[in-house]
């Protein structure tokens, strides 16, 4: 896969997906940058990589519907899940890898908008343990 127009992502949360009503989706990975630096290194400072964590960032349409996005999310408030994300909904492969892993739904607002705004809803949820990626 080459350069693409995101319009086809797939989310599935606690094995449910809820792409056809999700608006946005991020996966951020980080790690912990170490300093390393000692005498000897000329001036520079040298790093190494700490420990690892990512943020799964969703905003949905929402929907108040059985087994959509508030009957989903509202009894998983304060539980470890599992979440899985690829850019289309293609077959898994090295052009349309699946990042899956679990996160801790630490929040969630099931009500957010003005006066005439689409309903909408979003979530910003940090990893539980290893993120994996998967190609085949």
């Amino acid at each position: 896969m080459a350069t693409f127009v995101y319009t086809d992502a797939v989310v599935t949360i606690n094995s449910v997906d809820l792409s056809d009503h999700v608006t946005k989706a991020t996966l951020k990975i980080d790690v912990e940058d170490k300093d390393t630096t000692a005498f000897g290194g000329n001036g520079w400072k040298t790093r190494l990589g700490g420990l690892k964590e990512g943020t799964v960032e969703l905003e949905f349409n929402q929907d108040f519907a059985a087994s959509e996005v508030d009957a989903t999310l509202w009894p998983l408030i304060g539980t470890v899940t599992s979440i899985t994300i690829k850019p289309t909904s293609g077959s898994v492969s090295a052009t349309n890898p699946e990042y899956s892993g679990s996160v801790l739904v630490k929040e969630y607002s099931p009500l957010d908008g003005s006066v005439g705004d689409v309903a909408k809803t979003s979530v910003s949820w940090p990893t539980s343990g290893a993120v994996s990626r998967a190609t085949s």
